[in-house]
């Protein structure tokens, strides 16, 4: 196997029925499989009678809060593939991403991202009406458009790379939110490429599109358009921003 898609899932049925059926349109290569974690969902997730080419839903059975981390780690014993394409369930993975993807041979590649959303026919949009009724700021979209600043815990690796690496520290998941796996996992890839064990690469990076959600809807860091996602919290002491004002008309 060529490419493993990772992505955990919590509570969020609508949303993985969406992304189903954009799988459904966009077409899984033969070479590529969907394994998406479902981290303590309930009721547990299912695949809705969408038959996807190589789909696994594996459940975790961690019910504990923010376990992306260790349900990441997991998918990533069970993937196949010669490398990992690793996101998080608000994120539309484009069939342009994954044949980059496919034909990525180096070590680590990121992605730029814009905002984006899926119907509930599966059909993706980027129309500026549908993503200011997901909550995002009409100025923002005004002034920047769709695009959106990178993120580090989108990517592609090799899997040996994710492997040598240790994937994500799990004992950080009893922390209150924010943990910080995203950068303690970022500041050991730099680690490895100072000390010459791999190379980040510096090719275009494709795209992922973004529901609108959280801290992009004017500033709430728990905003849920229309319920679609999990509803655990992010406004604790530990993040900087849980009161509201960093990502408001930005």
């Amino acid at each position: 196997m060529r490419l493993s898609c990772v992505v955990p899932v919590l509570n969020s049925h609508e949303i993985l029925r969406r992304q189903l059926l954009h799988w459904a349109k966009i077409g899984v290569p033969d070479d590529t499989e969907i394994i998406y974690m479902d981290d303590g969902s309930d009721p547990p997730i299912s695949n809705f009678g969408i038959r996807i080419p190589r789909l696994q839903i594996i459940p975790t059975n961690d019910f504990r809060p923010w376990t992306w981390a260790p349900a990441r780690n997991a998918g990533a014993k069970v993937a196949t593939g010669e490398y990992l394409l690793m996101t998080d369930l608000d994120y539309i993975i484009p069939r342009a991403a994954i044949d980059a993807a496919r034909a990525f041979d180096g070590d680590r590649l990121g992605f730029h991202r814009e905002f984006g959303v899926l119907d509930d026919e599966g059909n993706f949009t980027q129309d500026h009406a549908v993503l200011v009724s997901y909550g995002l700021s009409a100025k923002r979209l005004a002034v920047k458009g769709t695009k959106m600043p990178p993120h580090p815990n989108n990517f592609v690796i090799k899997a040996s790379v994710y492997q040598a690496m240790g994937g994500f520290r799990e004992d950080l998941v009893d922390r209150p939110y924010p943990q910080g796996e995203d950068r303690y996992f970022k500041r050991t890839l730099m680690e490895f490429a100072a000390a010459g064990k791999i190379t980040l690469d510096d090719r275009p990076r494709p795209t992922l599109f973004h529901f609108p959600n959280g801290q992009y809807c004017n500033g709430d860091v728990d905003a849920n358009p229309f319920g679609l996602f999990h509803t655990l919290t992010r406004k604790t002491e530990r993040n900087p921003w849980h009161n509201n004002n960093r990502y408001k008309d930005t």
